[in-house]
């Protein structure tokens, strides 16, 4: 028997949202991620991108657990030398939570042109609104992630 390798007219892309209020940032990052992956499909395939669309909502409201916010931090680098800058987690929070959450995803996608490509799916709001109602988005079951 040989292995089923889709092909890219095979592959049909959903759209799904997920409310993150409340929820922990690495459960949201890590149910994110698998779905940008297409993880979930049975024709999952690591070398193709059959991912679906993710939008997440609410992530001013997400959850970081123990004392995360305050011991770690986002670093960054100009390219000079003394040009490393850490914010913390608390102040990231407080001021781009889009950029968290993203953060945190990107770090459970490949490293390559792939990933990439899977990345431009995902969308990211603050708030509660999302610009994307014409593509029929389906919410996502959050209960699953609370259980974990």
């Amino acid at each position: 028997m040989r292995t089923y390798t889709p092909k890219a007219q095979d592959i049909t892309r959903e759209w799904h949202v997920i409310d993150a209020e409340g929820l922990v940032l690495g459960r949201l990052a890590t149910v994110a991620a698998s779905l940008l992956r297409g993880k979930h499909r049975t024709y999952f395939a690591p070398h193709l991108d059959t991912g679906d669309f993710v939008i997440v909502v609410n992530a001013d409201k997400i959850v970081v657990t123990s004392n995360k916010a305050d011991q770690k931090f986002a670093y960054r680098h100009s390219g000079y030398p003394g040009g490393l800058r850490a914010t913390s987690w608390k102040t990231l929070l407080a001021e781009d939570p889009v950029a968290l959450v993203t953060s945190a995803v990107r770090g459970m996608v490949p490293k390559n042109r792939l990933g990439r490509a899977q990345m431009d799916k995902l969308f990211v709001y603050a708030g509660p609104e999302h610009p994307h109602a014409a593509q029929q988005p389906s919410p996502f079951d959050t209960a699953a992630i609370r259980r974990g």
